[in-house]
């Protein structure tokens, strides 16, 4: 592999990221500014977390850690 977009994970985490986006911006009007800026954020933190991780990927504990961050973003 030569680039995190190798990665299907990656990809399927950019895929929802996009339709997680425009799903939260059909949020009621009390909702879209607080709950659904939060979805949004977390839901792009996925892939950007193994972007990150991949990066680092010759430091193990580093790759591990980034890569847990984004699982976290995920619950």
């Amino acid at each position: 592999m030569k680039s995190y977009r190798d990665l299907d994970i990656y990809n399927l985490a950019f895929e929802y990221a996009i339709e997680v986006h425009h799903m939260a911006l059909k949020l009621p009007k009390f909702e879209l500014f607080e709950q659904g800026s939060q979805v949004r954020r977390s839901s792009k933190s996925i892939k950007d977390n193994m972007v990150e991780g991949w990066g680092r990927r010759r430091f193990k504990k580093d790759f591990i850690k980034f890569w847990v961050y984004a699982h976290a973003s995920l619950l």
